[in-house]
Protein backbone atom coordinates (compact mmCIF):
# COMPACT_ATOMS: atom_id res chain seq x y z
CA UNK A 1 0.00 0.00 0.00
CA UNK A 2 2.63 2.51 -1.21
CA UNK A 3 1.69 5.60 -1.95
CA UNK A 4 3.33 7.82 -4.65
CA UNK A 5 3.97 11.21 -3.42
CA UNK A 6 3.90 13.25 -0.13
CA UNK A 7 0.31 14.39 -0.88
CA UNK A 8 -0.77 11.10 -1.72
CA UNK A 9 0.74 10.20 1.53
CA UNK A 10 -0.92 12.61 3.20
CA UNK A 11 -4.27 11.83 1.87
CA UNK A 12 -3.57 8.10 2.47
CA UNK A 13 -3.39 8.65 6.31
CA UNK A 14 -6.76 10.58 6.39
CA UNK A 15 -8.08 8.14 4.53
CA UNK A 16 -7.18 5.44 7.20
CA UNK A 17 -7.96 7.72 9.93
CA UNK A 18 -11.73 7.93 8.59
CA UNK A 19 -11.89 4.18 8.22
CA UNK A 20 -10.40 3.88 12.27
CA UNK A 21 -12.48 3.15 15.11
CA UNK A 22 -11.47 6.06 17.08
CA UNK A 23 -12.20 8.52 14.56
CA UNK A 24 -15.66 7.01 13.21
CA UNK A 25 -16.45 7.13 17.34
CA UNK A 26 -15.96 10.95 17.71
CA UNK A 27 -18.05 13.63 16.35
CA UNK A 28 -15.29 16.21 16.73
CA UNK A 29 -13.00 14.00 14.81
CA UNK A 30 -15.35 13.73 11.77
CA UNK A 31 -15.95 17.49 11.83
CA UNK A 32 -12.43 18.09 11.40
CA UNK A 33 -12.10 15.84 8.36
CA UNK A 34 -15.49 15.83 6.93
CA UNK A 35 -16.59 19.19 5.21
CA UNK A 36 -20.05 20.68 6.41
CA UNK A 37 -20.84 20.05 2.62
CA UNK A 38 -20.02 16.36 2.69
CA UNK A 39 -21.99 13.82 -0.08
CA UNK A 40 -21.56 10.22 -0.29
CA UNK A 41 -22.86 7.73 -2.70
CA UNK A 42 -22.28 4.60 -0.63
CA UNK A 43 -21.84 0.84 -1.87
CA UNK A 44 -25.18 0.24 -1.42
CA UNK A 45 -26.41 3.24 -3.99
CA UNK A 46 -27.50 5.02 -0.79
CA UNK A 47 -26.79 8.82 -0.80
CA UNK A 48 -25.79 10.30 2.79
CA UNK A 49 -24.97 13.99 3.84
CA UNK A 50 -22.73 15.09 6.33
CA UNK A 51 -24.86 15.00 9.29
CA UNK A 52 -26.28 11.25 8.24
CA UNK A 53 -23.01 10.30 7.82
CA UNK A 54 -21.91 11.28 11.18
CA UNK A 55 -24.77 9.94 12.67
CA UNK A 56 -24.46 6.96 11.21
CA UNK A 57 -20.26 6.41 11.88
CA UNK A 58 -20.48 7.70 15.73
CA UNK A 59 -23.09 4.36 16.46
CA UNK A 60 -21.49 2.37 14.76
CA UNK A 61 -19.90 -1.24 16.75
CA UNK A 62 -17.63 -3.66 16.18
CA UNK A 63 -14.38 -4.20 14.93
CA UNK A 64 -12.59 -2.07 12.34
CA UNK A 65 -12.49 -4.64 9.63
CA UNK A 66 -11.43 -2.67 6.60
CA UNK A 67 -8.30 -1.98 4.57
CA UNK A 68 -6.93 0.43 1.53
CA UNK A 69 -4.90 -1.14 -1.55
CA UNK A 70 -4.00 0.45 -4.79
CA UNK A 71 -4.05 4.09 -3.50
CA UNK A 72 -3.63 7.04 -5.46
CA UNK A 73 -3.86 10.48 -5.53
CA UNK A 74 -3.74 13.74 -7.79
CA UNK A 75 -4.14 17.20 -7.68
CA UNK A 76 -7.63 18.71 -9.60
CA UNK A 77 -6.31 21.99 -9.37
CA UNK A 78 -4.61 23.93 -6.57
CA UNK A 79 -6.46 22.98 -3.33
CA UNK A 80 -8.83 19.56 -4.73
CA UNK A 81 -7.46 16.48 -5.09
CA UNK A 82 -8.85 13.50 -5.98
CA UNK A 83 -8.19 9.82 -4.20
CA UNK A 84 -9.06 6.47 -5.57
CA UNK A 85 -8.39 3.23 -3.56
CA UNK A 86 -9.69 -0.25 -3.48
CA UNK A 87 -11.40 -1.01 0.00
CA UNK A 88 -11.72 -4.30 1.53
CA UNK A 89 -13.91 -4.98 4.07
CA UNK A 90 -14.13 -8.77 5.88
CA UNK A 91 -17.48 -9.46 7.04
CA UNK A 92 -18.33 -11.61 10.08
CA UNK A 93 -18.41 -14.50 8.41
CA UNK A 94 -14.88 -14.07 7.16
CA UNK A 95 -16.53 -13.28 3.32
CA UNK A 96 -14.61 -10.36 1.50
CA UNK A 97 -16.17 -7.35 0.03
CA UNK A 98 -14.41 -5.14 -2.35
CA UNK A 99 -15.22 -1.86 -3.38
CA UNK A 100 -13.43 0.69 -5.76
CA UNK A 101 -13.75 4.17 -3.64
CA UNK A 102 -13.53 7.74 -4.39
CA UNK A 103 -12.74 10.96 -2.59
CA UNK A 104 -12.26 14.22 -3.82
CA UNK A 105 -10.20 16.36 -0.57
CA UNK A 106 -9.86 19.83 -0.83
CA UNK A 107 -7.41 21.59 1.07
CA UNK A 108 -9.31 24.40 3.26
CA UNK A 109 -8.47 28.24 4.22
CA UNK A 110 -7.06 26.81 7.87
CA UNK A 111 -4.43 24.74 5.71
CA UNK A 112 -6.60 21.12 6.69
CA UNK A 113 -7.45 18.68 3.63
CA UNK A 114 -11.57 18.22 4.25
CA UNK A 115 -13.05 15.35 2.39
CA UNK A 116 -16.03 16.91 0.52
CA UNK A 117 -17.31 13.71 -1.56
CA UNK A 118 -16.88 10.13 -1.21
CA UNK A 119 -17.99 7.26 -3.71
CA UNK A 120 -18.20 3.58 -2.88
CA UNK A 121 -19.09 1.53 -5.89
CA UNK A 122 -19.34 -2.54 -5.47
CA UNK A 123 -16.04 -4.95 -7.61
CA UNK A 124 -15.66 -8.41 -7.48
Amino acid sequence: MSAASPLADHLLALELALQSREVRGSEQKLRELLAPEFREFGRSGLAYTFDDIVTRLVAETGPNNTSISDFSAEMLSDTIALATYRGTRIDDDGSKLFTNRSSIWRLDADGRWRMVFHQGTATA
